[in-house]
């Protein structure tokens, strides 16, 4: 898997496999016995057995080496199989009866897979529960149960290319910290060889400025999408896009804001922090800074995105693999994971650390503080991705007749 699809599975950018999977939880016909949050976990002398989609082999060989140390430790014989389609084989293991006793599981899944019983829910008996962010928590939270511990998390972000910073005569003190201050350098860095900003044409972009008018998506929840600060949101981006200062990744011939930006078809994107491994992997001679996302009229705002650490109401050793998420999830091991494969640790008693290891990229985490996430209601991701695929055209479109209709999509969905 490359950076692209960290992107689209962290961010919930593959709709089409998101929604399958959600769309497979719900219809399976499993059994809705089990994944109460009141029932005791069970145990037995069962191996533990870990389904992870993987970013390459810097994932899994530290997700390996992680789960090897910990069955040393704890003497419960414990495997790491690495998915090549995530969502057919989780559908594939609940539908046979033998599902993974723990597996990565994305916030649009979860709702359908919490409906059907398919999940057991132990947030709340996890020892480092109050560790956890708080929006990474409410990101795994159905019907009021915390279902799974969230086993990293990224945000989103300025890159900024500072070389083609430099040669528009900006400084550091010229970083974007309001729109107005976005609009002036969006300007001076647009040439003919390439765009002020780039980004992918999606809510899991676009969103972003949403939460900067003061809008979004689902609020207490209540759909808001036709809001008035969502409007303004969209009118302002459609405005850049049709001035040429901001464009879409597609639309200068690229696959994602990275892409566009490795190749230097954009001096700005709006991107996640997997960014920096398909830099270095990728592109190592472009240099670049990071910084927060400038702030709209409703003020700073961002999306974070994250999985958690799903475990299937089947599992014959529940207790067991309560364990090994707790040693997954705690300070020391998600700091290594974070220096092996680059995401930011779930847990606030790591951030010091993190800071201090990683201080070119501390805007991410500063984001944590004010970031929104994606619903995670069941049917969510089906009217995301009608959503996307109406602002594939929204220089040409009407911001209010668009939000209109993802508010009724998403009022019909919330029910």
């Amino acid at each position: 898997m490359t950076r692209h699809n960290i992107r689209t599975v962290v961010g919930a950018g593959a709709l089409g496999v998101v929604a399958a999977l959600t769309l497979s939880a719900c219809g399976s016909g499993f059994s809705d016995g089990g994944g109460s949050s009141d029932g005791e976990l069970t145990s037995s002398d069962d191996a533990i057995t870990v389904l992870i989609g993987s970013s390459g082999d810097a994932e899994t060989s530290a997700v390996e080496d992680a789960v090897a140390a910990w069955s040393e430790q704890s003497g419960v014989p414990a495997s790491v199989q690495v998915a090549n389609d995530l969502a057919q084989q989780l559908s594939q293991g609940f539908a046979a009866g033998t599902p993974a006793d723990l597996f990565y599981l994305s916030t649009d899944s979860i709702a359908g897979f919490a409906a059907n019983g398919s999940l057991q829910a132990y947030g709340d008996v996890l020892a480092n529960k109050d560790d956890f962010y708080p929006s990474l928590v409410e990101n795994f939270t159905v019907d009021d149960t915390f279902y799974c511990a969230p086993k990293d998390f990224s945000t989103l972000a300025l890159i900024i290319n500072t070389s083609m910073w430099e040669e528009a005569g900006l400084t550091e003190a010229d970083i974007p910290t309001t729109w107005d201050e976005l609009d002036t350098v969006a300007a001076q860095l647009t040439t003919d060889d390439h765009v002020g900003l780039a980004f992918g044409a999606e809510y899991q972009r676009i969103g972003t400025f949403m939460a900067q008018a003061g809008g979004g998506l689902v609020q207490d929840g209540q759909a808001i999408a036709n809001s008035p600060e969502n409007v303004d949101a969209l009118d302002y981006v459609k405005g850049h896009l049709d001035d040429g200062t901001f464009a879409y990744a597609a639309d200068i011939g690229t696959g994602w804001g990275g892409e566009a930006f490795g190749t230097q078809k954009a001096a700005m994107v709006i991107e996640g922090n997997w960014i920096t491994g398909a830099m270095s992997n990728d592109y190592p001679d472009v240099d670049f800074i990071v910084a927060q996302l400038p702030a709209g009229p409703g003020g700073q705002g961002t999306l974070q995105f994250t999985n958690c650490w799903g475990m299937a109401a089947d599992s014959p050793n529940q207790q067991a693999a309560l364990s090994l998420v707790e040693y997954l999830t705690s300070t020391d091991q998600q700091l290594a994971f974070s220096d092996a494969f680059g995401p930011m640790p779930s847990i606030q008693s790591a951030a010091d650390q993190w800071r201090s290891d990683n201080p070119e990229l501390a805007a991410f985490l500063d984001g944590a503080d004010y970031a929104q996430f994606p619903p995670n209601q069941q049917g969510a991701s089906d009217v995301i991705a009608d959503f996307n695929a109406q602002l594939e055209g929204l220089s040409s479109g009407d911001s209010q007749v668009i939000l209109d209709s993802v508010q009724s999509n998403l009022e019909a969905t919330l029910g």
